[in-house]
């Protein structure tokens, strides 16, 4: 039996920040942020909600797309770099909540492609019998992390979640092939040095502002788009398949401007590139579960259809997962 994916989920704020909005809070301007990222909005939490929240939203809503009971849930990873808190982990207190009383829960922290490590974590565990259902989550609230005077960054990230839940599935389907790597190197590409053991929390780093992301993009662009674009073709090769034979590709959904050049380097028609960044910008290890969702819900991907995930994120970190639905 392989590991595949029984049903999927999302959910996000209701509150929406536009570009017309930033523009009132930093120099900056809908035609300048569009040429740049793709984005047009993004989701935006109130100050009274978090992470964990918006996770067991898409949970529930994954668990019963996929017709399992949150009891038969074995294993619970929540891909978050901001969780509620420091201790205990957002994956605990998602099973809490789920009341998925018979699950380990736990955090992946790989920044945006926390789902495709959680996603390849959890597929041998299931192919070699040591479970049998599994829900894994990407959940972010960066826009609490986001520093309003730099709009290098501000324009960028957006709040969200998505889930998956995955099982056995008849062998021929469920995921054909995944990878994940890092790259430690480039660590300042994309961190928030503040916070952890290293500077922890002190009035200088706050004055400092070193809680918030900063991120170097010309470099990371280049790096992105040659990981994401190489991780692809592993994938395809490994499983035996060209980029002819995929239905969609769903990337990481960082910048509209690195998804066409990883579409160009794959040569991939840009209709069969799904897109959501506009709606909702950067959401981290959320984009490409909440893509997924909306790919299944709006039938754009059915039963038989070959699937290509990719991704990168700050650590470095990349992954890709190749899936027959």
């Amino acid at each position: 039996m392989n590991a595949g994916i029984l049903g999927t989920g999302h959910d996000y704020p209701e509150g929406v920040l536009t570009n017309a909005d930033l523009e009132k809070i930093v120099d900056t301007s809908d035609e300048w942020i569009t040429t740049r990222t793709g984005i047009k909005q993004r989701r935006k939490a109130a100050d009274n909600e978090y992470t964990s929240q918006f996770a067991v939203r898409a949970a529930n809503k994954a668990l019963e797309d996929a017709g399992v009971d949150a009891k038969d849930v074995e294993i619970i990873l929540c891909a978050t770099t901001t969780p509620d808190q420091i201790l205990p982990s957002t994956g605990c207190l998602i099973q809490k909540e789920l009341g998925a009383t018979n699950a380990a829960g736990m955090d992946v922290f790989a920044a945006c492609s926390g789902f495709l490590y959680g996603i390849s974590m959890v597929e041998s565990m299931i192919r070699t019998g040591q479970i049998k259902h599994a829900l894994v989550i990407g959940a972010e609230v960066l826009t609490k992390y986001v520093d309003y005077t730099d709009r290098s960054t501000c324009v960028i990230f957006g709040d969200g979640a998505g889930a998956a839940v995955l099982g056995a599935v008849p062998e021929g389907k469920g995921i054909l092939a995944t990878k994940i790597l890092s790259d430690g190197r480039y660590e300042e590409q994309l961190f928030a040095p503040g916070g952890g053991t290293k500077l922890g929390t002190t009035h200088e780093t706050i004055d400092n502002r070193d809680h918030y992301f900063k991120m170097r993009g010309n470099e990371l662009f280049k790096v992105a788009v040659r990981s994401m674009s190489k991780i692809s073709k592993e994938m395809l090769d490994k499983a035996g398949y060209t980029v002819d034979d995929v239905k969609i590709v769903i990337p990481h959904q960082a910048n509209q401007r690195i998804t066409d050049a990883v579409a160009s380097r794959l040569k991939v028609p840009k209709e069969k590139v799904y897109s959501n960044i506009a709606q909702h910008g950067n959401t981290s290890s959320a984009s490409i579960p909440i893509a997924l969702d909306e790919c299944l819900k709006d039938g754009k991907i059915v039963e038989g259809d070959l699937v290509l995930m990719t991704a990168f994120g700050g650590g470095v970190t990349w992954g890709g997962t190749l899936v027959r639905f």
